[in-house]
């Protein structure tokens, strides 16, 4: 190995141009040199090297470095893979502090969408140019949702930002990421004469009393699997949201109770009728408990639950729901329609946008409005009659 070129300066490091042979062939490149420090059981020099095709590319890395170290805000570049800082990461700092059901769902998006296509590139080394192209990727080649896209970016960007944190990178390569556009899609809430199709067609549906709460109260699927008799409050007519059943997304793992989807609780005061259901729930219970003796088992005290007293899965819900949807000509209904068709109709039946907003659990009125502010015709239709009197009122 030979060096040319070679200078220095206090205070600036040094810069030295070098040629090495390798298996016969000649390779040149330019080397930067500078102290970050000193090693605090020797006391000697902590030196690192900065390398690159030309002198001008050095002598910047090298700026930039001496000036990161005389503001103090230096970083010594992590030698460790982006896999094994978001293994750390997923351990030390999702798993603490988050749900179950999240820690699931990060390692899943982690293992099938980020490590594939970054995981072996070294933390401290990672572009944002690399990582728009993942997210580029993802939509062009994967054929990825832009929404599935956006979350396993968020998820890259938060494991990032730790390293960040922890002084492991200089920056977050992953701010500044143009993603892919996400186009809001039409809802598609049951019509009144597909209400009463609907409800007439679960006749028969074992489910049909879980139907009809989940219709008139606007509880999410997992709520209402996980609907506990201790949350209904017969006397006042009243319903607490504060659970939901879920399952995690490892293979063969079972279900379990877990709170809400943004851990708050909410009741919620339901009409008469389906306290009625719940009533006629209770009773239909009792009996099925009766019949199974010893095998019942019940360990969650659940609403909603088959003949021998175990959960029902929110996926075997949403089954027997997709036969109904079909007999009523709607195969492309969702459970979660159930819920739009609450929120609509609670609407056009004259709730206030916050009544709503609170009895599906929104964080704000600004998110609900969002996700139903398109009014109906039959709104625009009563508004402009509610104008017709106020007009005709001046007029007299």
């Amino acid at each position: 190995m030979t060096a040319t070129g070679k200078r220095a300066a206090q205070g600036t490091g040094t810069i030295r141009k070098k040629t090495v042979t390798r298996n016969g062939k000649e390779y040149t490149y330019w080397e930067a040199r500078a102290t970050i420090g000193r090693d605090t059981g020797t006391g000697k020099q902590v030196q690192r090297s900065f390398t690159g095709s030309t002198q001008k590319e050095v002598a910047q890395k090298l700026k930039k470095a001496l000036h990161e170290i005389d503001a103090g805000t230096y970083t010594e570049p992590a030698k460790v893979t982006l896999s094994e800082w978001l293994n750390t990461w997923v351990s030390e700092y999702v798993e603490p502090s988050c749900k179950l059901h999240t820690v699931s769902t990060y390692q899943s998006r982690i293992e099938t969408h980020i490590k594939p296509m970054l995981g072996s590139v070294k933390l401290s080394a990672l572009t944002t140019a690399q990582i728009q192209k993942f997210c580029n990727d993802l939509t062009r080649q994967k054929n990825l949702a832009p929404k599935t896209v956006k979350n396993a970016y968020g998820i890259l960007h938060k494991a990032l930002e730790q390293a960040y944190e922890n002084r492991l990178i200089s920056y977050n390569p992953a701010s500044h990421i143009k993603l892919p556009r996400i186009e809001k899609k039409e809802i598609k809430p049951l019509t009144e004469a597909e209400i009463s199709s609907f409800l007439s067609e679960s006749d028969g549906e074992p489910l049909k009393n879980l139907f009809i709460v989940a219709l008139f109260t606007g509880m999410r699927e997992g709520e209402i699997c996980g609907l506990s008799w201790d949350a209904v409050d017969f006397d006042n007519g009243t319903i607490t949201v504060r659970q939901q059943l879920q399952k995690d997304r490892k293979k063969g793992s079972s279900h379990f109770i877990a709170t809400t989807k943004n851990s708050k609780w909410r009741t919620l005061t339901a009409a008469p009728y389906v306290m009625k259901v719940l009533k006629a729930q209770q009773i239909q219970q009792g009996k099925d408990r009766l019949r199974a003796g010893s095998a019942w088992s019940n360990e969650w005290n659940l609403v909603f639950t088959k003949p021998d007293g175990s959960h029902i899965p929110p996926q075997t819900a949403l089954k027997s729901f997709k036969r109904v949807a079909d007999r009523i000509g709607r195969p492309d209904a969702r459970f979660h329609d159930l819920r739009h068709t609450y929120a609509v109709t609670s609407l056009q039946e004259g709730d206030s946008v916050k009544t709503v907003q609170e009895n599906l659990g929104h964080a704000t009125a600004s998110f609900t409005l969002d996700v139903y502010g398109h009014v109906s015709e039959k709104m625009k239709r009563e508004s402009a009659e509610h104008m017709e009197r106020f007009i005709q009122k001046m007029q007299a």
